[in-house]
């Protein structure tokens, strides 16, 4: 509707100009005369700034609601927050493996740790089921992280991230985490044939922290993110 008055605004403006000019200057009548033109020229424009300068650009209601939608999250901000800095410090523990740099990954693991034992999993008790079969996986990665930063060689502190990243992976299905697509990645040989290892990464395209180049394959995705138009579960 709004849209059909902002032509309005141009078209009867612009036929009452039209017909004075008629009027004057070729059927040489009176009618139409200069002041109404000059209003007319003013309502003219008037329209034109509505139509092509306004905030919707002259689009009708339909089209304005076809914006991103915003995403939303199931879990509180502080929970979410904890569960960022457990998968940020996973990340840069990844990349030092990546690096071979056993230095970063066990001030990583420190972190991954630290980060772990912080996770307000106190949260998810308003889901008994959620929160139960949250704690095996949740404690069986806090275990293995202690096995990263104590592993003696760098073979054996992968099999251990294997272990982990299957944990982690497990943790975030079951409490559904819901801010970022996140991608499961496989290296079909990371430990000799037919022995894949895997890892979580943030984007599409990941470097293989197993050591082999041009190894990484994604098997699956998380992908829990909610908009403000899907309903929460």
């Amino acid at each position: 509707m709004k849209k059909v008055l902002d032509i309005l605004g141009i078209a009867l403006p612009a036929f009452i100009i039209i017909l004075g000019v008629t009027r004057i200057f070729v059927q040489k009548t009176k009618g139409v005369n200069g002041l109404t033109i000059f209003f007319a020229i003013l309502l003219l424009l008037t329209g034109h700034i509505r139509f092509f300068f306004s905030p919707d650009g002259g689009r009708p209601n339909d089209e304005k609601s076809k914006t991103t939608p915003i995403s939303v999250s199931r879990h509180s901000g502080a929970f979410n927050q904890s569960l960022e800095n457990v998968l940020m410090a996973y990340y840069n523990m990844t990349d030092g493996f990546i690096d071979n740099n056993t230095e970063i990954i066990n001030q990583s693991a420190r972190s991954l740790k630290e980060a772990l034992d912080s996770l307000k999993v106190e949260e998810l008790k308003t889901d008994s089921l959620i929160y139960e079969t949250a704690l095996q996986p949740y404690n069986n990665a806090k275990s293995e992280i202690v096995s990263i930063r104590t592993d003696p060689s760098i073979i054996e502190k992968r099999q251990s991230l294997n272990i982990f990243s299957n944990e982690l992976l497990t943790l975030l299905n079951t409490v559904r985490y819901d801010l970022n697509k996140l991608y499961w990645q496989e290296c079909s040989v990371a430990f000799g044939d037919d022995k894949p290892g895997n890892w979580l990464s943030r984007s599409e395209k990941s470097k293989n922290p197993y050591g082999q180049d041009n190894c990484a394959e994604i098997r699956s995705t998380i992908n829990f993110v909610l908009t403000d138009s899907t309903k929460k579960q």
